[in-house]
């Protein structure tokens, strides 16, 4: 197996508390939030999209912005089963929801199955149920396919890590996309607008350095790390 796809086994911080907002912090921001009720469509022609799920989305959307032919990452919802998903009504398991990340790349110069890489290159694949800190279904990762070709890629990545980690196997689900919903405005961009942020320093930096040692070869000239 080539080493671009060896698998990075995390231990992250417990004692951070996980993907959360204070709560009068996010009382605050949560009054200047927009509605996540709404399904995000590029305007910037030529740009393909891709879906993932793999704990907090701060974290996803972090790593994947550091991508070559990645334009832009949003954090969001998806894989559940009711409308209008919030950060509070996810966070409570009963929606069905995981936090997931929106990727709007250029196939020109990153395709689906580099997406997938970086994916299952950024996370601890045997994780259940979260990442690191973050438990719960909310933060279980999901891989969506949007046709047979991405339904094939990812079954191939996956057989190929289960053959590197046997006995063990991936934990992520494979589901065909539906729906994405945009998470609050405040989530946006969270991790490059507050790196002083307790749980930002100790789980989300560590994990974006840790994908970028791993995977130099494709990462922007200019990281913002």
């Amino acid at each position: 197996m080539n080493t671009n796809y060896l698998i990075i086994l995390f231990s992250l911080i417990t004692a951070v508390g996980g993907c959360q907002i204070k709560n009068g912090t996010k009382q605050m921001n949560n009054d200047l939030s927009v509605q996540s009720n709404t399904q995000y469509t590029p305007t910037k022609e030529g740009l393909k999209q891709a879906y993932f799920a793999s704990g907090c989305f701060w974290c996803v959307e972090a790593v994947y912005e550091s991508v070559k032919g990645v334009e832009e990452s949003i954090s969001g919802y998806a894989g559940g089963h009711t409308k209008n998903p919030t950060y509070e009504s996810s966070n409570t398991g009963r929606t069905g929801h995981a936090e997931a990340v929106e990727i709007h790349y250029d196939p020109e110069v990153v395709d689906f199955a580099t997406l997938v890489d970086v994916y299952f290159g950024s996370q601890d694949v045997t994780q259940v149920n979260g990442q690191g800190p973050d438990r719960g279904s909310q933060y279980r990762s999901i891989v969506f396919y949007q046709d047979e070709e991405e339904k094939s890629i990812i079954a191939q990545k996956i057989a190929a890590i289960n053959a590197e980690i046997a006995p063990q196997k991936v934990a992520a689900e494979v589901k065909p996309f539906e729906k994405f919903w945009i998470a609050e405005d405040y989530h946006q961009n969270y991790e490059r607008l507050h790196p002083n942020q307790g749980y930002i320093r100790s789980v989300s930096i560590p994990r974006l350095k840790r994908f970028q040692e791993q995977f130099p070869h494709l990462l922007k000239e200019q990281s913002p790390h």
